[in-house]
């Protein structure tokens, strides 16, 4: 059987166990949405992989965090002042064992949904102070991905892959140019290059401006007076629409087979 063939029925068989309102056919990505793919991501691992042994984890404290910078340079991981700081991305944090019995991240993943003027000028529905704007001016809330981002890094400070995917869903979000019809049959052009709706720029910030919708995974390398330097960097998909789980969990699970291959758990 054809690989897209396997994929398309387990996610079919999925959809029929799973929770009507996050499997349907107009399942929204949002925190419960992306967790819930990302545990269909650990249970297809575990069936795939079945000599390697995965766990699934909600959250991470700092205090771990810590520990890992302490251990690869005594100079870092030394500040701390909430015991119980910790983060929880989106889709919760994927291991794997190792060789060595060592549990390594296999994928994290985020999901920011910003921007709702596609579906306000498609219903025809004004928005602003006084309900007489077509476009609402884009919020901020997204910058706070970047904390989850750089304490993941700090984790894998010594890893030669970072598995963070971050998807994107919203008009904030747009990288090309669209076209949205009112009820009326009048066309609304939303320009990705405007500074007053797109906020996308400021979380390329964390990929150092790699291209959007690919697997960046695999750490690269750059040479600074001589000296080799690591860079990770965040794989960021977006589109202007909801994500649907055929599209999301393809590219989640080709994140964690790229770890896995790192790694060298895989041929």
């Amino acid at each position: 059987m054809a690989k897209n063939q396997t994929d398309r029925l387990r996610i079919e068989k999925v959809r029929g166990e799973g929770p009507k309102e996050i499997f349907g056919e107009k399942a929204q990505i949002h925190d419960k949405a992306v967790n819930s793919f990302s545990k269909i991501v650990f249970e297809t691992l575990k069936n795939d992989f079945p000599k390697l042994e995965f766990r699934f984890r909600k959250s991470i404290t700092k205090k771990e965090i810590n520990e890992k910078l302490h251990e690869v340079d005594e100079r870092l991981g030394v500040t701390i002042f909430l015991e119980n700081a910790k983060i929880s991305p989106d889709g919760g944090i994927i291991e794997v064992k190792d060789k060595n019995d060592k549990w390594r991240v296999v994928l994290v993943s985020e999901a920011k949904h910003q921007g709702k003027d596609i579906e306000n000028i498609s219903k025809g529905i004004l928005v602003g102070k006084n309900s007489d704007q077509l476009l609402m001016t884009a919020g901020n809330a997204i910058e706070r991905s970047h904390k989850n981002i750089n304490e993941i890094r700090n984790l894998m400070i010594d890893e030669k892959h970072f598995p963070y995917v971050l998807f994107l869903q919203g008009s904030n979000f747009l990288t090309e140019t669209i076209t949205v019809t009112k009820p009326d049959g009048t066309e609304v052009i939303l320009k990705h290059d405007d500074g007053i709706l797109n906020r996308i720029d400021r979380l390329t910030s964390s990929n150092y401006s790699l291209p959007i919708n690919q697997n960046h995974c695999e750490n690269i390398f750059i040479s600074i007076d001589g000296k080799s330097v690591m860079l990770q960097a965040v794989t960021i998909y977006a589109r202007p629409k909801e994500w649907p789980i055929e599209e999301m969990v393809p590219i989640m699970m080709d994140v964690s087979k790229t770890s896995l291959k790192i790694l060298g758990l895989t041929e």
